[in-house]
């Protein structure tokens, strides 16, 4: 995980499994705004679904540990983590598309 000004951690993650046409990226969102981190969240032609993430490192732990299981009806089988950088300008945690 890289650090940044303010404590600030910045991760990239890539969720494989059944994670399109569950609301995953929503329900991302929705976890990540109620843990106050920001960034992004879209899905990849390849089925997968990328996220990139920052805010302090507790609520990154918290967020990683959802990412695992992600909402109801997806089927999380593997996550990947790797160091990202955020730029400043991001105010929120949005879905891209």
């Amino acid at each position: 995980m890289a650090q940044h000004p303010l404590n600030r951690i910045c991760l990239l993650a890539r969720i494989r499994g059944r994670v399109q046409g569950v609301c995953f990226r929503h329900y991302t969102q929705l976890e990540a705004n109620r843990l106050g981190l920001h960034g992004w969240v879209r899905n990849l032609p390849d089925g997968d679904v990328e996220a990139c993430i920052a805010g302090p490192e507790p609520q990154i732990t918290l967020m990683k540990q959802w990412l695992h299981h992600g909402p109801t009806h997806a089927s999380v089988e593997h996550v990947e983590f790797s160091p990202s950088t955020l730029p400043d300008s991001w105010e929120r945690f949005s879905i891209r598309y």
